[in-house]
Protein backbone atom coordinates (compact mmCIF):
# COMPACT_ATOMS: atom_id res chain seq x y z
CA UNK A 1 0.00 0.00 0.00
CA UNK A 2 1.16 3.52 -0.83
CA UNK A 3 -0.57 6.82 0.02
CA UNK A 4 -0.62 10.07 -1.94
CA UNK A 5 -2.04 12.88 0.22
CA UNK A 6 -3.06 16.44 -0.64
CA UNK A 7 -4.15 19.57 1.18
CA UNK A 8 -6.02 21.93 -1.14
CA UNK A 9 -7.44 25.44 -0.62
CA UNK A 10 -10.69 25.60 -2.59
CA UNK A 11 -12.74 28.78 -3.03
CA UNK A 12 -16.06 28.19 -1.28
CA UNK A 13 -17.97 29.34 -4.35
CA UNK A 14 -16.09 26.74 -6.47
CA UNK A 15 -16.83 23.67 -4.30
CA UNK A 16 -19.46 22.32 -6.73
CA UNK A 17 -16.96 22.63 -9.59
CA UNK A 18 -14.32 21.02 -7.38
CA UNK A 19 -16.62 18.07 -6.59
CA UNK A 20 -17.24 17.49 -10.31
CA UNK A 21 -13.49 17.78 -11.01
CA UNK A 22 -12.70 15.32 -8.17
CA UNK A 23 -15.23 12.75 -9.40
CA UNK A 24 -13.85 12.97 -12.96
CA UNK A 25 -10.30 12.64 -11.64
CA UNK A 26 -11.20 9.67 -9.43
CA UNK A 27 -12.64 7.83 -12.44
CA UNK A 28 -9.35 8.32 -14.27
CA UNK A 29 -7.18 7.25 -11.30
CA UNK A 30 -9.34 4.15 -10.78
CA UNK A 31 -8.84 3.11 -14.40
CA UNK A 32 -5.09 3.35 -13.83
CA UNK A 33 -5.04 1.24 -10.66
CA UNK A 34 -5.86 3.50 -7.72
CA UNK A 35 -7.55 1.42 -5.01
CA UNK A 36 -9.34 4.17 -3.11
CA UNK A 37 -9.70 7.94 -3.04
CA UNK A 38 -11.09 10.02 -0.20
CA UNK A 39 -11.95 13.70 -0.71
CA UNK A 40 -12.99 15.53 2.46
CA UNK A 41 -14.16 19.13 2.84
CA UNK A 42 -13.08 20.89 6.01
CA UNK A 43 -15.77 20.83 8.67
CA UNK A 44 -13.80 21.59 11.83
CA UNK A 45 -10.38 22.91 10.86
CA UNK A 46 -9.02 24.96 13.76
CA UNK A 47 -6.56 27.75 13.39
CA UNK A 48 -3.40 27.01 15.34
CA UNK A 49 -0.98 29.23 17.22
CA UNK A 50 2.17 28.04 15.42
CA UNK A 51 0.87 26.35 12.26
CA UNK A 52 -2.29 24.87 10.78
CA UNK A 53 -3.86 23.73 7.50
CA UNK A 54 -4.93 27.31 6.68
CA UNK A 55 -1.39 28.69 6.81
CA UNK A 56 0.10 25.63 5.17
CA UNK A 57 -1.75 26.42 1.93
CA UNK A 58 -2.05 30.19 2.45
CA UNK A 59 -5.85 29.82 2.47
CA UNK A 60 -7.88 32.96 2.07
CA UNK A 61 -11.02 33.96 3.98
CA UNK A 62 -13.28 32.81 1.12
CA UNK A 63 -11.67 29.36 0.82
CA UNK A 64 -12.24 26.04 2.49
CA UNK A 65 -9.68 23.32 3.13
CA UNK A 66 -10.00 20.01 1.29
CA UNK A 67 -7.93 17.03 2.34
CA UNK A 68 -7.64 14.19 -0.14
CA UNK A 69 -5.74 10.96 -0.23
CA UNK A 70 -5.30 8.16 -2.69
CA UNK A 71 -4.45 4.58 -1.84
CA UNK A 72 -2.29 2.83 -4.44
CA UNK A 73 -1.09 -0.78 -4.41
CA UNK A 74 2.54 0.35 -4.21
CA UNK A 75 4.92 3.22 -4.91
CA UNK A 76 5.85 1.51 -8.15
CA UNK A 77 2.18 1.18 -9.18
CA UNK A 78 1.65 4.91 -8.68
CA UNK A 79 4.81 5.80 -10.63
CA UNK A 80 3.80 3.49 -13.47
CA UNK A 81 0.23 4.86 -13.51
CA UNK A 82 1.47 8.47 -13.57
CA UNK A 83 3.70 7.67 -16.53
CA UNK A 84 0.84 5.99 -18.40
CA UNK A 85 -1.66 8.76 -17.58
CA UNK A 86 0.70 11.42 -18.95
CA UNK A 87 1.61 9.35 -22.01
CA UNK A 88 -2.06 8.58 -22.72
CA UNK A 89 -3.13 12.19 -22.15
CA UNK A 90 -5.68 10.96 -19.60
CA UNK A 91 -5.14 14.03 -17.41
CA UNK A 92 -5.30 16.53 -20.28
CA UNK A 93 -8.39 18.72 -20.15
CA UNK A 94 -9.58 22.11 -21.23
CA UNK A 95 -11.53 22.42 -17.97
CA UNK A 96 -10.26 25.00 -15.53
CA UNK A 97 -8.88 23.55 -12.31
CA UNK A 98 -11.24 24.93 -9.62
CA UNK A 99 -8.48 25.94 -7.18
CA UNK A 100 -5.04 27.53 -7.14
CA UNK A 101 -2.84 24.51 -7.84
CA UNK A 102 0.29 26.45 -6.88
CA UNK A 103 -0.84 26.28 -3.22
CA UNK A 104 -1.74 22.57 -3.20
CA UNK A 105 0.42 20.47 -0.91
CA UNK A 106 1.22 16.95 -2.14
CA UNK A 107 3.16 14.23 -0.42
CA UNK A 108 3.50 10.48 -0.88
CA UNK A 109 3.87 8.15 2.08
CA UNK A 110 4.79 4.55 2.84
CA UNK A 111 2.50 3.33 5.66
CA UNK A 112 4.11 1.75 8.69
CA UNK A 113 0.90 1.14 10.66
CA UNK A 114 -2.59 0.50 9.32
CA UNK A 115 -5.73 -0.08 11.38
CA UNK A 116 -9.00 -1.20 9.84
CA UNK A 117 -7.67 -2.65 6.59
CA UNK A 118 -6.44 -6.03 5.58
Amino acid sequence: MYVAAMVIPVPADRMDAYRRWAIRSADIFRRYGCIEIIEAEGDAVPRGKATDFWRAVDARADETIVVAWQIWPSKEALAEAEGRMHADGALDTDDEIPFDASRLILGCFAPFSVMGRE
